[in-house]
């Protein structure tokens, strides 16, 4: 089985292909949730995630 490495990459990879797609066919749609799913991946990588226990 292959695993997600980096999920953030794979999502704004994914979120450059339907952007472009959405620019090729005109379709602002398709193309309005690849910029979405752009932006909430580089909010995602922005954001530290605390994997450990939380501490008071």
């Amino acid at each position: 089985m292959t695993e997600d490495r980096n999920p953030t990459a794979a999502e704004q990879l994914k979120g450059s292909i339907k952007e472009a797609l959405g620019k090729l066919t005109g379709d602002a749609a398709i193309e309005a949730e690849g910029r979405r799913q752009k932006r909430e991946a580089r909010a995602d990588k922005a954001v530290p995630r605390r994997d450990g226990p939380a501490r008071d």
